[in-house]
């Protein structure tokens, strides 16, 4: 159709609808609320807006030029050039699910490789080639957990990402399911078992943990929690940090049902807070239940070896009430960096990786809580964050922190207010021992003043 210009087909589409011109489109719209126009300045060239934008960006601090400790959510990690390499090829470059098979194999491979190395780290059966991020993947989970159950209540810790609780709310109304919060242990951070055996009756569509938790704590009682799950006939929801898994045992192993997390740490950069990537893994019995789409190997009419979309239960292929997931696209490019980042880094990387994760984040927090006023808020053992409680107020040391281009921990009260002066820090693979000493100097400094 010709758009630009319209002017020939104009008439002819309004006669079509029976108007008499382009404004009879908005009579429905009351004269008192319509504008006549927009007063707004004349627009800037090309190189006037490149260069307002670059003085607007001047004024943010990259990741790569302060010394950052920030915990609960992104951090920076290392993303070798060969993801880039590859996500940035014309033929991959692009987040939405092909929906020509036959002109897009290599990417329908690469989704297939993708689902196959997060049915491996997290011990499931069949995995989606991804959804938005680790946030609509829990509410995803709670929502399959309730049509599989035919069940109506869903026991959450109380110590989630206080957006990820929010996300999860929002899902949840539509159908009804009531969100349970179970409070954690004040001694160790972990999950109330007490409280959560309580709370389980059997109307429980299931049970969500974290490992590691938003702490950074890890839960060990993962076994007793499983039981108490199959006791009413409930399931099991794990969150992950992948680059845990390398030391841990998966999730499958321990008898989690669904699998979720936040992948972004799988080879992609931080890009000020998006786009994101959500895993999603199951056993295979709750299969047609999974929300988005599956790709699947098959063998095309000459009998070669090919890939398809096997299993898309979305709105835009089926009836809206058979949909499992109103989600109508997937994070494909962010898999594919995820894909050729496990790629790279291979098992035994991932084994160094998470070792290197976890050592380093027992070093600072030893480091941290040798100077007087600063101490470890819980007991139980962490992976690459922790908190820490300080007797000098936290909004003032980090103020001071940034003076020194160091950013301090997440003040943690605004959400948790029992953990007042608590913050919630976080280290990675980047950091070196130089970087910790660096990050204790000026925290003793600071703490002083």
């Amino acid at each position: 159709m010709k758009f630009i210009p319209n002017s020939s087909i104009k008439q002819e589409m309004l006669t079509e609808i029976n108007l008499d011109r382009i404004d009879d489109l908005f009579l429905d719209i009351p004269n008192k609320i319509r504008i006549k126009g927009l007063n707004l300045d004349d627009g800037l060239s090309q190189q006037e807006t490149y260069q307002k934008l670059k003085k607007i960006s001047a004024k943010n601090i990259p990741a790569s030029k302060i010394l950052s400790f920030l915990g609960g959510g992104i951090k920076q990690h290392f993303v070798p050039p060969v993801v880039k390499a590859i996500t940035s090829r014309s033929e991959f470059y692009t987040a939405y699910t092909p929906y020509q098979p036959e002109a897009s194999q290599g990417f329908l491979q690469a989704m297939f490789e993708y689902q196959s190395m997060i049915t491996e780290i997290t011990g499931m059966d069949v995995a989606n080639c991804s959804l938005y991020d680790g946030f609509t993947a829990l509410s995803e989970a709670v929502l399959m957990s309730a049509r599989i159950t035919k069940k109506d209540k869903f026991l959450i810790p109380g110590n989630i990402f206080w957006e990820k609780k929010s996300i999860l709310c929002n899902y949840a109304k539509g159908p009804n399911i009531e969100i349970i919060e179970i409070s954690y242990d004040p001694k160790t951070g972990k999950i109330n078992l007490d409280i959560l055996s309580k709370k389980l009756d059997n109307n429980t569509a299931g049970i969500y943990i974290e490992n590691p938790n938003f702490f950074g704590i890890f839960e060990d009682s993962v076994s007793e929690i499983k039981k108490m799950c199959t006791d009413v006939g409930a399931l099991l929801v794990v969150g992950i940090d992948p680059l845990s898994i390398g030391i841990t045992k998966s999730p499958g192993d321990y008898g989690a049902d669904i699998v979720i997390g936040e992948g972004r740490n799988l080879g992609n950069q931080m890009d000020f807070g998006g786009s994101s990537l959500g895993i999603f893994a199951c056993k295979k019995d709750y299969l047609r239940q999974m929300p988005g789409r599956i790709i699947g190997m098959t063998k095309d009419s000459g009998g070669k070896r090919a890939f398809c979309m096997a299993l898309q239960t979305r709105e835009q292929h089926i009836r809206r009430g058979k949909a499992t997931s109103n989600i109508c696209t997937n994070e494909g490019l962010c898999a594919l960096a995820a894909c050729t980042y496990l790629s790279w880094l291979g098992g035994t990387g991932l084994e160094k990786l998470s070792k290197k994760n976890f050592d380093m984040g027992k070093k600072l927090c030893d480091a941290i809580t040798s100077i007087d006023g600063f101490t470890q808020q819980f007991s139980g053992v962490h992976f690459n964050e922790f908190v820490v409680n300080s007797k000098k107020p936290i909004d003032k040391i980090n103020k001071n922190l940034l003076a020194k281009q160091i950013h301090g921990g997440l003040i943690l009260s605004p959400w948790y207010p029992e953990l007042n002066n608590c913050f919630l820090v976080g280290i990675t693979e980047m950091h070196e021992d130089e970087d910790i000493k660096k990050f204790v100097q000026a925290l003793r400094e600071v703490s002083d003043v």
